[in-house]
């Protein structure tokens, strides 16, 4: 009898043992999630837009709200060469707001070798026409077919019919814009997400496109207004989740009352 209770503190014992080692494993890969965090190279060349401007914005607002860290890239517009362009062999993702950057081959090689690892790719604006010895980046990668832009009017931004479910879509709204770009043919693959209208124009502004298994996320939006709308941040955020297969509400910081705005749900 006092063997078979001896038997049964020890199962006991064994169980509750068990359950702690689960418990501390569970514990360490929380603190190993935590502790790698996603990591962006923003490439900023576009001064006709103040690249350098909206996306530092941007990089506020997402690392306060987000566990992202960003490094930026710096160039000139329609100058030679972005220093610092290292960065792209340790990042999980690249957002391209750049405006006819005439790269050196050895720093071409290493756009190239990023876009070849089959990580994700995000246009804004004038990536389009990012790279001036690159131009098949807008067809080849984008899926795009940038043929300049509308006069300075006023236009409307609408979701695509049909698209609203999309995940890159949450919670965003109609919006207004200007100076829309014209992108009459679009690779067959791409999906519109979002299209723009000035006047009796109707023009794609927002797609997505899986290419050789990476996600890419393209909009010609990007003027200096169109980062303080709500919607279209939204739409980056949105966007940088889906390319990378993140999920949003896991990378999310905890509320911090000392921090600006409010983290957009995922």
């Amino acid at each position: 009898m006092i063997q078979i209770r001896l038997s049964v503190l020890r199962l006991r014992w064994l169980v509750a043992l068990l359950a702690l080692a689960q418990l501390i494993f569970a514990t360490r890969l929380a603190v190993g999630a935590e502790a790698s965090p996603l990591k962006i190279c923003l490439l900023s060349a576009s001064a006709e837009y103040d690249s350098d401007n909206s996306l530092g914005e941007f990089q506020k607002y997402i690392e306060s709200h987000y566990r992202v860290v960003c490094q930026m890239v710096y160039g000139k517009d329609k100058g030679e060469g972005l220093p610092g362009l290292e960065a792209l062999d340790s990042t999980d993702l690249m957002i391209v707001f750049t405006r006819r950057i005439t790269l050196s081959p050895p720093q071409l090689g290493l756009v190239k070798k990023y876009l070849a690892s089959g990580r994700p790719v995000i246009g804004l604006r004038t990536a389009s026409h990012a790279f001036s010895n690159y131009l098949e980046f807008d067809r080849e990668i984008l899926g795009g077919g940038y043929q300049g832009h509308y006069g300075d009017e006023r236009g409307s931004v609408q979701l695509s019919p049909g698209r609203g479910a999309h995940p890159v879509l949450a919670g965003v709204t109609n919006f207004n814009s200007f100076r829309l770009y014209k992108n009459p043919t679009l690779a067959n693959d791409v999906v519109v997400l979002i299209e723009g209208t000035t006047g009796a124009n109707r023009e794609p502004v927002a797609w997505v496109r899986e290419l050789k298994g990476a996600r890419v996320f393209y909009t010609s939006l990007g003027t200096q207004e169109d980062f303080t709308q709500e919607s279209f941040r939204r739409l980056l955020v949105n966007a940088i989740f889906w390319t990378t297969r993140q999920d949003g509400a896991d990378l999310r910081r905890p509320v911090d009352s000392t921090r600006q705005g409010t983290p957009i749900q995922n």
